[in-house]
This record gives structure tokens, C-alpha cells and sequence, in this order.
């Protein structure tokens, strides 16, 4: 990776307190932007995300959330949150009332996904429209498939999940590619591997 996909840096007042950017450093970290507080779509996604928190953290990955709303207004959204779901939101919310956190990571559309790796290098960004609902699951997958396709050195067929195969790239030699296709129990297939990590969903 270059240094030009390095996640910008920042210091920011949060609903868990002052926090910055490297105090994730060495996990996973997914930053979520959205428009408002107390708007219908950005508070199922609260919600969504607070029940798969666990999940998340289970695999080494934390979440955060930015929007220009000021510091009381998040707090008073997430007690309202509390109050009428019973749904306590176990990550931070961060206010980014001078839009310096959006002009970083040139956020013009409000409601973007990124994922960063523990090195801090941003992996994946994704813009969503504003009225339809960002699917948790699905992000938390993508975070799984990155571990994976690292640690493995792999690719990911189209709807893998954690524990499913996953394709491993061609072979350097016809040498390599005889000893993949004795070794593998599907040997038709022989750019797939069954060799896939158990993450916890």
C-alpha cells in the first residue's frame, strides 16, 4: 500500500470522550458518516450496528460515527435511543461540527463507509445514498473477507462468508500446480482452497 491511502489523522470529542484516530492503531476500524441525528435511516443503523457490535469486535474491528451534529445533540440521541429501545450504542460518536474530519476524508456526500486496516491504511470506501440503509451485515463481511484474502494470501469467490472456500491465485509453475491438484480434495477446481479461517458471525 502507499502512503497515499493512508487514513488522515484526527483528534475529535466523541460521546465516549475525546479520542484520536491512532488509538485504534493495530485493529480494524470501520468510520461511518451520516447526515443527522434523530433522522429515521441513521437510527436503524445505530441500532443495526449496536446489535452486531460484538460481532465486530470479535473479529478485531471497531466502529465509529461522524456526522456535523453537535456533541449534546449525539448524546441526547443516543439516550433517546436507550430510552425507547432499551439499546445501549457501545461506540463512539464523533461530533464534526467544523466539517474538518469530512474535508479530510473528502466526505461531500454524507453517507460513506470507510474501512481501515490495522496499519491504518484505508481499504475500502463507499458512498451510499442518503435515503436507503447501509447493510451492517454486509460491511461486517467485507472487514471478514479482507482478514481472510490477507492472512491467506487469497481471493473471495461472489458470496463467500466466513468459512466457505475461497480462490487462491495461479499457479507460478506447472510444478506448484501439480502439487496443488494431488493435495487438494477437488481437484477440478484446483484455484480453490478450503483453507479458510473460522471468524465468528
Amino acid at each position: 500500500m502507499n502512503n497515499m491511502n493512508l487514513a488522515p489523522r484526527f483528534c475529535a470529542n466523541s460521546t465516549m470522550g475525546p479520542l484520536k484516530l491512532t488509538d485504534y492503531m493495530g485493529k480494524w476500524l470501520v468510520i461511518f458518516s451520516y447526515d443527522n441525528d434523530f433522522t429515521p435511516v441513521c437510527t436503524t443503523e445505530v441500532i443495526a450496528l449496536s446489535k452486531l457490535y460484538n460481532n465486530f469486535m470479535d473479529n478485531n474491528c471497531d466502529i465509529l460515527m461522524f456526522s456535523k451534529d453537535t456533541l449534546p445533540t449525539h448524546i441526547a440521541w443516543v439516550n433517546d435511543i436507550s430510552k425507547n429501545t432499551n439499546i445501549s450504542v457501545p461506540f463512539a460518536i464523533i461530533s464534526d461540527e467544523n466539517g474538518e474530519i469530512s474535508n479530510l476524508y473528502n466526505n461531500f456526500d454524507g453517507n460513506s463507509v470507510y474501512i481501515i486496516d490495522p496499519n491504518q491504511v484505508i481499504r475500502s470506501s463507499v458512498t451510499y445514498p442518503k435515503n436507503i440503509g447501509r447493510n451492517m451485515s454486509e460491511i461486517l463481511r467485507t472487514v471478514c473477507a479482507m482478514q481472510e484474502t490477507d492472512v491467506n494470501n487469497s481471493l473471495t469467490p461472489a458470496n463467500w462468508v466466513p468459512g466457505n472456500d475461497v480462490i487462491i491465485d495461479s499457479p507460478n509453475s506447472y510444478v506448484e500446480l501439480m502439487d496443488r491438484l494431488r493435495s487438494s480434495s477437488r481437484g477440478e477446481y484446483s484455484w480453490f482452497s478450503n483453507d479458510s479461517r473460522g471468524f465468528n458471525l
